[in-house]
């Protein structure tokens, strides 16, 4: 059996709560010899300032580049509020991110049959949702140069960010789109703003050119990001897999995440480039939610994306893609018997701690090996 090496950052506030629940989910396996891991842990975020007064250390980066894959929690908090700009918690995320190479951000969003009514859009709208958001993650933007404030005089300034992409940027980002539709129902939509932005017409260029000459079979089409966001609420449904830029994926995955009910539930994975010797890619697992400082220390925090996290880490880092399913499977048979923490709670339901919905989801892994 082959043995998968893990670092785990569980980070601030909750992020240590609900790193906890994943620690015994792989205890579990590991007991069970259902797999075999190996962790080792390290300190990133607020943690790590207090301990090294830098977000992330050369150390733990050099865990990160020799793992499997890197399992994070959540960092931030207004105790590190006044850090130096580059030390703050939020600076060890965009490390691991720039130093590993992690250019592809996947964000699932799936409604739970059980969680439909918790959306604000009505049941019919959401109930079996099921859409990947794949946002380049690492250009555009975010990261194009100039981007500077410029004092003009007179009280005027001036603010510049620029986007900017390459095509072998599109190209990549493109490909792990297509070759996820290829795993699930077959359907790309790509979304720029190709009407207004130079960028957006070499995104639509490129997008269309790399489906042509490499994945002819996967079913594509274009939106303009605007549209696109308001055919996400209208109806949902209609897409499968979503590709789109650092900006518009910043806020088309946060839409789609809302259709869901809570940011609580869902996960994310963030990947490198495919290594063509070893088959493997760095990456690294987070949920989507953040560090939640007034509920940390409670026994509140939602486990679930978590541990859905860790889910996807076994399906797209570590060839476990069956045990990827039966986690899944113990996800939704959870919900689907009325547990609820405090974030998902409902009239009817059972309100839960952090502890007991990781052992509630344990124990449904252990039915499904019977």
């Amino acid at each position: 059996m082959a043995t998968h090496k893990l670092l785990l950052l569980p980070g601030d506030g909750i992020g240590t709560e609900v790193m906890a629940e994943v620690t015994r989910l792989i205890d579990w396996l590991n007991a069970e010899g259902i797999a075999h891991f190996t962790t080792e842990h390290g300190l990133v975020g607020g943690a790590a300032y207090d301990a090294d007064k830098v977000a992330i250390t050369d150390a733990t980066m050099a865990l990160a580049e020799a793992s499997d894959a890197v399992i994070f929690g959540a960092v931030g908090g207004p105790k590190w509020d006044a850090v130096p700009y580059d030390a703050r918690p939020e600076a060890g995320l965009l490390r691991l991110r720039k130093d590993l190479g992690l250019f592809a951000n996947l964000r699932p969003a799936v409604c739970y049959p059980a969680l439909a009514d918790s959306s604000s859009l009505k049941r019919e709208v959401v109930e079996g949702l099921d859409i990947m958001i794949v946002r380049e993650l690492t250009g555009g933007v975010y990261f194009g140069e100039p981007k500077t404030i410029t004092d003009l005089g007179n009280g005027q300034k001036r603010a510049i960010d620029t986007q900017v992409y390459d095509t072998y940027e599109i190209e990549r980002i493109a490909r792990v789109a297509f070759d996820l539709a290829r795993k699930r129902r077959n359907k790309v939509t790509s979304m720029e703003k190709r009407n207004v932005m130079k960028s957006g017409v070499l995104w639509n260029e490129v997008v269309t050119q790399v489906h042509a000459r490499e994945f002819p079979d996967v079913q594509l089409e274009h939106q303009l990001a605007d549209s696109g966001g308001m055919n996400l609420v209208k109806w949902p449904k209609q897409f499968d897999v979503i590709v789109t830029d650092n900006l518009f994926g910043d806020m088309l995955s946060d839409i789609a995440a809302m259709l869901t009910g809570s940011l609580g539930m869902l996960p994310s994975a963030s990947l490198g480039e495919l290594n063509a010797k070893t088959g493997k890619r760095k990456a690294m697992y987070e949920p989507v939610h953040g560090s939640a400082p007034d509920i940390a220390g409670k026994g509140a925090a939602n486990p679930l994306a978590m541990l859905a996290s860790f889910g996807m880490a076994l399906r797209y880092s570590l060839d476990l893609g069956g045990l990827a399913d039966q986690l899944d499977a113990a996800i939704a048979a959870v919900l689907a018997k009325g547990l609820r923490t405090a974030d998902i709670k409902s009239e009817g339901t059972t309100a839960v701690s952090t502890s007991e919905m990781g052992e509630a989801v344990v124990k449904e892994m252990q039915a499904l090996q019977v």
